[in-house]
């Protein structure tokens, strides 16, 4: 939204010692940003002259060699403009003057002396938009009686400033003049004037000529009034200069109308060729595949989704976005309807998105005031009987479905100094409000504040106590530290302690975007649950929130593959998404995805296989304290991993995570990745940490490799080694598996380190051989297997 100073002075008295920049300021501390504060036009040392002689350059076939008289002196001045002649009344830029395209200086052109510059109007900075065709082909003509020597944008009353403001969501009521007219008398404690919406109406009523039916629940307020015996021509200055700086080309003095209203009110209005329209229309829902030729001449296919306003015969404007063309107001227009009304936001906001966005369907978008709805077509009536010589028709068509009454909350003192912190007194307190324009009562310490309905944005206490902040003033409220007993957390503690202890372990973190394509929403899990879509996504290709963090992983690990990188080792933590019997949830995760060669220490590496992404995620169980409480349990393994190198991670008898090879259709690369689902992992809880002294004594280490089964899995023989080798077997390591030509086709074979300790002494080879062949005996008799020897 621009506000223009000349506009909003029109119903708040503004100092004349504030600076244009200082009211933008004033305005972004009550929490109103802006994107910049300026002229309307910038330019210096301007100044009004008249051409007292021209004549053509001796050397040129285009150029002009004039003399101008700008009151104090006569300035000789070359101008190229193929419309200056003798006796031209004209904007000149003085040497030093400084324009948009760079200060003028004194110059010789072709031989001839030029002291100054004779400007355009876009010369000047004004946007081509705006300029009638004569002005875009020349100099500025002005008129006959412009005074010389005085300043030419006062003259022509274009000495304006302006601030484009970038307003939040739910200041609806910002996108008027009067509403910003509102916000900057609570700033400075200004009272706002009235507008006139005083005409006189013919003994003729709309209602013997005219009716509206609405047959949808989509429109709640609909008016219409109509206007006679128009004379079309060109508007007023002060409406082209205020529509010119607020960003809106001019057209004519019917049309600007219905834009300036819009501007000074906040309500969209459309304006109806009376004789084209007929005597009815209805508001109703579009039909699929109905076609409307919309204002700018294009042919628009619509759906059952947007509301069309129609005669009975065909659809005349496409509701909240833009008018038809079959019933536009043109310069032969003497009879029309004036339409101000209220549609439902998101059906406004879906068909914007489809066919155009614009300064009408914006305020639609953000709500509407029902009482400014009825302000506008009054104040339309007022213009268009001063300014296009109007006669206005009795009455008005009405539909309203409307709740148009203030809205009236209860606060205390306590309420709103709790909440900021504050000790602000009441007397304060019913201050600010009654500078925001809120009728108060007061009753002991209870305010009863009446919120006019302007203020849509306002509707619970905690609305109230946001204004008050806002008025009173951020910069007023003086900082303190919060007296809260705050119980210090696990869980952030515990993440930040996985991300250190992954790094630790030679992997890098990467963080990815949570938006994905619905498609692979259901990919790398065979859980069940519905995809959370986006209602406004991105692209296609960022519908949808991801549930699993592989498929960002994956984009991560495809990008680096693009790029020749094939040693990978990343993880993530962030929130994976879902929706389940109708209610939304979110699950934060661990997971990891590794590739090619991992670093162990300088000029050492060891390639990634499914062993040594399975020793990262022991390696982070058994440091959060879940040691011998986990298990990796060949089930429920989904499609995307390979059946034989994947494992469900299960904890205490429930499955927490993934981990595995991708399955070779997804990616031909030894991928491995894992996932761990943090919130189911940490409601398990873990007793405090024992830390045992380091072995005063040598431990003794001894080798073995089994031939079992395909079928028998590592946790198989581990679990049978474990209970075999007692108190004295510290650790179990895999350092081998082997299939091929040198043993049974059905056959595999894993070889283990196994570590021997005794914390009270040293151990003899014929206690550790015990011990060792005892673990032999055991693996072979229990689950088939037979030694390895040294082949």
């Amino acid at each position: 939204m621009i506000l223009s100073r000349k506009f909003v002075s029109d119903y708040i008295d503004l100092s004349d010692n504030l600076s244009i920049k200082q009211i933008a300021e004033d305005m972004t501390s009550v929490g109103n940003e802006y994107d910049s504060a300026c002229k309307l036009i910038d330019c210096t040392n301007l100044t009004i002259g008249e051409v007292i002689k021209c004549e053509n350059h001796p050397d040129s076939d285009h150029l002009h060699v004039c003399k101008v008289d700008i009151k104090t002196e006569v300035l000789d001045i070359v101008c190229g403009a193929s419309n200056v002649r003798k006796g031209l009344k004209v904007i000149v830029a003085k040497v030093g003057a400084k324009l948009q395209g760079g200060d003028i200086k004194a110059s010789v052109i072709r031989g001839q002396k030029s002291n100054g510059m004779l400007c355009s109007m876009e010369e000047l900075g004004l946007d081509s938009k705006f300029l009638k065709e004569e002005d875009k082909n020349g100099i500025c003509e002005l008129p006959s009686e412009a005074p010389i020597g005085e300043d030419p944008i006062k003259y022509l009353n274009l000495d304006d400033e302006v601030i484009d403001f970038e307003l939040t969501a739910n200041r609806g009521d910002l996108l008027s003049v009067l509403g910003l007219s509102y916000e900057l008398g609570a700033i400075y404690d200004k009272k706002v004037k009235d507008i006139d919406l005083s005409y006189k109406t013919i003994d003729e009523s709309i209602l013997d000529q005219f009716s509206v039916d609405v047959e949808t629940d989509k429109c709640k307020l609909f008016l219409a009034k109509k206007v006679k015996n128009l004379k079309i021509e060109e508007s007023p200055d002060f409406i082209k200069n205020r529509l010119i700086a607020c960003g809106i080309r001019p057209i004519n003095n019917v049309v600007d109308i219905s834009n300036y209203v819009m501007l000074e009110t906040g309500q969209p209005l459309h304006f109806y060729d009376a004789d084209r329209l007929g005597n009815k229309l209805i508001v109703r829902m579009a039909n699929d595949n109905e076609v409307l030729t919309t204002l700018d001449n294009v042919e628009r296919t619509l759906d059952s989704s947007d509301i069309v306003i129609a005669t009975p015969n065909a659809s005349v404007g496409l509701a909240g976005v833009m008018g038809g063309l079959t019933t536009e107001v043109e310069n032969d227009t003497k009879n029309i309807i004036i339409e101000s009304a209220i549609f439902d936001s998101v059906s406004v906001r879906k068909t914007s998105k489809k066919i155009l966005r614009s300064e009408a369907s914006n305020r639609f978008e953000k709500g509407l005031d029902p009482n400014r709805t009825y302000m506008a077509i009054e104040r339309c009536c007022n213009l268009l009987s001063k300014y296009a010589n109007g006669s206005v028709l009795s009455d008005t068509v009405v539909y309203d479905k409307t709740v148009a009454k203030d809205k009236v909350i209860n606060i205390t003192e306590k309420n709103i100094n709790d909440v900021l912190g504050t000790s602000i007194s009441i007397e304060e307190i019913v201050k600010v409000f009654d500078k925001l324009g809120f009728s108060t009562t007061k009753s002991k310490d209870k305010i009863t504040v009446t919120v006019p309905t302007r203020r849509l944005d306002i509707n619970i206490k905690e609305d109230l106590i946001e204004e008050v902040g806002r008025i009173y003033g951020i910069n007023n409220i003086k900082g303190k530290l919060p007296k809260l007993n705050i119980k210090c957390g696990t869980y952030d503690k515990t993440t930040r302690e996985l991300r250190n202890k992954l790094v630790d372990l030679g992997l890098n973190e990467v963080l990815t975007q949570i938006f994905i394509n619905d498609k692979e929403a259901h990919l790398y899990t065979n859980d069940s649950f519905e995809t959370v879509k986006l209602l406004d996504p991105l692209s296609i290709e960022k519908n949808a929130l991801r549930y699993t963090l592989i498929p960002s992983l994956m984009k991560v690990y495809n990008y680096n593959k693009v790029h020749n990188i094939k040693d990978i080792s990343i993880f993530e933590l962030a929130k994976g998404f879902y929706l389940k019997d109708n209610k939304y949830g979110e699950d934060y995760k661990l997971c990891s995805l590794m590739t090619g060669q991992y670093f162990m220490n300088v000029g050492s590496n060891l390639k990634i296989d499914f062993y040594v992404v399975k020793g990262i995620v022991e390696e982070l169980l058994d440091y959060l304290g879940y040691k011998t409480r986990y298990s990796f349990v060949v089930d429920n393994i989904p499609k995307e991993f390979h059946p034989g190198m994947s494992a469900s991670i299960v904890l205490q008898g429930k499955e927490i995570g993934i981990i595995g090879r991708l399955h070779p259709s997804i990616s031909k690369e030894d991928v491995f990745v894992f996932e761990i689902n943090l919130d189911k992992l940490l409601l398990n809880k873990v007793s405090t940490l024992k830390y045992k002294e380091i072995p005063k004594y040598l431990g003794m280490e001894k080798d073995v490799a089994f031939i079992v089964d395909k079928n028998i899995t590592n946790k198989n023989i581990v679990d049978v080694i474990k209970k075999a080798g007692g108190r004295l077997l510290t650790n179990i390591e895999v350092f081998d598996i082997y299939e091929g030509d040198k043993i049974d086709a059905s056959k595999k074979s894993i070889a283990y380190n196994l570590k021997f300790e005794d914390p009270t002494k040293t151990l003899t080879d014929e206690e550790v051989m015990n011990v060792f062949n005892k673990i032999i005996n055991e693996v072979e008799s229990k689950l088939n297997a037979k030694v390895r020897n040294g082949e």
